[in-house]
C-alpha cells in the first residue's frame, strides 16, 4: 500500500473519523445558517436537551443520559459557528452562551444529586455538591479574574473535560469514581486560578509602587 500524495488527506483512523465528524457538523451548520436559526435559540435548545439528561440521571438511567448529553453537545458546538455564518456574533450572545452552559452543568449535577438522595447514598450527595461548587467556581474565578487581568486560562478541568468525564462515568458505570476526580480537579483548577490572579495582581501592585 502506498502513502497518499495528498497532504490534506487524513492518514489515520482517528484522522478520518475527525474529518468525517467535521463534515457532519459543517453540514448541520450550513443547514441551520441557511434557515436563519438564531444562535441563541440553539443555545437554549442545548439546555432543554440537558434537562432531559438531568431527568434521566435522577432516575438512574445513566447510559441514556450520556447519549442525550452527547446530543446536546452538538448544539453547543454549532451555535457559535452559526452566529459567525449569519453575522450574529454579539457580546450578549457570548455572555448568554456562557450563562446557559453554567445552567446545563448544574442541572446535570442536580440530576445526580437527586438520584443519590433517592437511593440513600448521602456520601455521594455531598460529593456531587462539592463537584457543583468546583464547577461553578472554575467558571466564576476565570470570569472575575479576567475583569481584573487580561487572561486567566490556567487549570485543567474546564467544561469540555467535565462533560467528557460525565459521559465516561455514565457509559462505564463508574460515576462514583468520576465524581471523585471531578471534585478534586475542579476545585484544584479554581484554586490555581485564585493563586494565578493573586500573583498577577501582586506584580501589578509592585510595579505601581515602584513608579
Amino acid at each position: 500500500m502506498t502513502a497518499s500524495n495528498n497532504p490534506d488527506e487524513p492518514r489515520s483512523i482517528t484522522g478520518r473519523i475527525g474529518a468525517g465528524g467535521k463534515r457532519v457538523l459543517d453540514s448541520i451548520v450550513n443547514l441551520l445558517a441557511s434557515c436563519r436559526v438564531h444562535p441563541n435559540i440553539l443555545t437554549l435548545i442545548g439546555m432543554v436537551i440537558n434537562i432531559v439528561a438531568m431527568i434521566l440521571f435522577s432516575k438512574g438511567i445513566f447510559t441514556w443520559a450520556a447519549l442525550v448529553i452527547v446530543f446536546a453537545g452538538i448544539f453547543d458546538m454549532v451555535d457559535g459557528e452559526v452566529a459567525r455564518r449569519t453575522k450574529r456574533v454579539t457580546r450578549f450572545g457570548a455572555f448568554f452562551d456562557s450563562v446557559i452552559d453554567r445552567y446545563s452543568d448544574l442541572l446535570l449535577l442536580l440530576g445526580l444529586t437527586i438520584w443519590y438522595a433517592r437511593i440513600h447514598r448521602l456520601e455521594y450527595v455531598w460529593l456531587t455538591g462539592i463537584v457543583s461548587i468546583g464547577s461553578a467556581l472554575t467558571s466564576y474565578t476565570r470570569a472575575r479574574a479576567e475583569s481584573l487581568i487580561p487572561a486567566c486560562k490556567v487549570g485543567f478541568l474546564e467544561r469540555p473535560e467535565r462533560i467528557v468525564l460525565l459521559v465516561i462515568g455514565s457509559v462505564t458505570d463508574r460515576m462514583a469514581a468520576v465524581l471523585w476526580v471531578m471534585a478534586i480537579l475542579s476545585n484544584w483548577t479554581a484554586s490555581q486560578r485564585i493563586w494565578y490572579t493573586w500573583r498577577e495582581l501582586s506584580a501589578v501592585d509592585r510595579r505601581q509602587r515602584a513608579t
